[in-house]
Formats: C-alpha cells, structure tokens, sequence
C-alpha cells in the first residue's frame, strides 16, 4: 500500500463582528476589568449574531470559504468533512451536513461531527491523518466551531467572562513528492473520572430540558476551576513531552507551540512546565476568549496569515477539554 504525508493545504478562520468587553460584563455580574485579566488573561470575547447566521454551520462556512481559497480548491474537491463542536445547531442532523448544503457541494462526501468539547479539533487531526496516509481521502475539511455563548450562564461571574465565539477551518490533504510536511505523532487521552468538573448536565437523554431544570438554572456549563486548571496543565505538558520523545524533536526545534487559548494562567503554567520560551507560544485568548475547540485552528489560521508559521516549520499543538479529554499533535508545517 502507497503511505502519503499529511499536509496542511489551507486555513481559515471567522469570528463574529460584536465584540464584548469586561466592561461590558460589569456591568451585569460584579467584577471588572482588572480582575477578569488577571485571572484569565482575557480583554474581549466575540460573540455570534444568529440573525447574521452565526450560528456553528454559519460561521464554519464563511472560515470554510477562506481556507478552500487558501488551497486552491473548491467545495466539491473535499472527500469528508470532520467538524468538532460542543453545542451544534441541532442534535441531528450533523452540523457537518448542514455546512455541506451551505457550502453548496454536491458530491455527496461524507459528514461527521466530533465532540470531544474543546479538545474535539485535536481529536480530529489523527483521523484526518489516518485516512489520508492510507490513501482513503484526498482532501478533508477539520473545522472546530463553538457558539459558547449559547451556554454561557451571564449571571455566573466565574464562567461567563472565560469564553466566547468563532471558528477555524483546516484543509488537510497529501503532501507533493518532495515536501516535507508530515505529522509526526499524536496522542489523544480522557480520564472520566475527572468528568464532573466540566459539564453542561442538561439538554440531552439523562436530562431533558424541562422546566423544573429551567427553574433550577440547570441548563448552563458548570466547572470546577481549580481542578480543570490542575488536569489541564498536568495532562498537555505530559503529552507534548511524549510526543517530543517519540519523534526525536527537541524543544529547541519546536517554532511554535499553539496550546488551547482558555485562559493565560493555564497557557504559562504549561509553557513553564515544559521549559518553552513564551515568546514562541502563540496567544490569541486575550482578544477571543475561550472560543472551545476553535481556538486552535483560529491560532494556526492567525500565525500562517501572518507570516509567523511558514512551510518547514515544526509546530506542537495540545488541547484539554470536558471529559476531561485532552490530546497533542505535532507536526512540520
């Protein structure tokens, strides 16, 4: 069987124009300005107008459209589309058909969605490379979409000043005879025993949206912030530290280090665990917030437009989520 290299053949990223400040929260929970970036890091959060079709399918087409311009390529060329969201546009169908209508394709590719909550777009990236290794696709769309502000409670003050709304599209496909791109190795990992700590226990089977939830104020994310920040750096540091010793790359050779942007304590915390420089690590949740699994491939979109990621450059990503889920991937661009 001939073996390809998985390549990133495009990128794009969308987020909403209304722009919410912590100012703007102060104004309905009690906090302010200096306590939200101290703790978090985070200035300004965007947040989708449905109106505008910003929904997830809404706003992954229009970042679809930048990433397929990218690598030349129209909608009809992508053989599956993996789209990782947390809260989709509705239980079925997949939000990943639905992006396929808005995108106006008629191939017929295959649609699926991943939910592994914020690590879900990492939890994409062994598939997509998977299937294109073996030959199985040619071209694969990734999207991570998150419309958090769907779940946001806006009068709890520990969370709703952490997260916000967007998404980045990635177009993945096989690298030409004499490119270097690859994927040098990844790890994806979950420890259920941790689950409670991050949760949204309404909406689905276990408990339907009824109103004795509503008049509990059950229908919002929960989160125990001292231990998803414990896991969170303990289980990325670990796993980019494996992904380094498996592939024989040093730190040293690593130009980029793109972890997921849910809080800048979190993001120091790991750089220093894994003695990185922070001047190589790339930051993005002071204008975006928490966007969930979008924000790493918003990140990614952010640095190539850039100019800060070019070809041959060995980038290390890493992701934590609800679950807790958590995963690694790191790659020669």
């Amino acid at each position: 069987m001939k073996m390809f290299r998985t390549k990133i053949l495009g990128t794009g990223s969308f987020v909403p124009d209304k722009v919410l400040t912590n100012d703007d929260i102060a104004k309905r929970v009690e906090t302010n300005h200096q306590w939200i970036v101290e703790r978090t890091g985070i200035h300004t959060r965007r947040i989708s107008d449905p109106a505008k079709d910003e929904l997830p399918s809404g706003m992954a087409a229009k970042a679809a459209i930048r990433a397929l311009e990218m690598a030349n390529l129209t909608p009809n060329d992508i053989d599956l589309i993996l789209f990782s969201v947390t809260i989709p546009d509705m239980f079925f169908p997949n939000t990943a058909s639905v992006l396929q209508e808005k995108l106006g394709m008629t191939n017929n590719c295959a649609c699926l969605d991943v939910n592994a909550a914020c690590s879900g777009w990492i939890y994409a990236y062994p598939m997509a490379d998977a299937l294109i290794k073996t030959g199985v696709y040619k071209h694969i769309m990734m999207v991570g979409c998150e419309m958090t502000s769907g779940f946001n409670n806006w009068d709890d003050r520990n969370t709703c000043i952490l997260f916000g709304d967007g998404c980045g599209v990635t177009i993945m496909g096989r690298a030409s005879e004499g490119e270097d791109a690859q994927v040098y190795s990844t790890v994806l990992s979950s420890d259920s025993t941790k689950k409670d700590h991050l949760m949204l226990a309404a909406g689905g089977a276990a408990k339907p949206i009824r109103e004795e939830v509503l008049k509990n104020n059950e229908q919002w994310v929960t989160m125990n912030g001292q231990e998803v920040f414990k896991a969170a750096v303990k289980t990325m540091a670990s796993h980019c530290d494996k992904l380094l010793q498996e592939s024989g790359i040093t730190l040293d050779q690593v130009k980029w280090f793109i972890p997921h942007q849910a809080n800048l304590r979190i993001i120091e915390a790991t750089a220093n665990r894994l003695n990185f420089p922070m001047e190589k690590v790339a930051i993005n949740v002071d204008k975006y917030a928490n966007t969930s699994s979008a924000s790493i491939p918003i990140a990614l979109d952010d640095f190539v437009r850039d100019g800060k990621i070019q070809r041959g450059d060995i980038v290390l990503m890493a992701a934590f989520g609800a679950g807790l889920t958590s995963g690694a991937v790191l790659i020669k661009y």
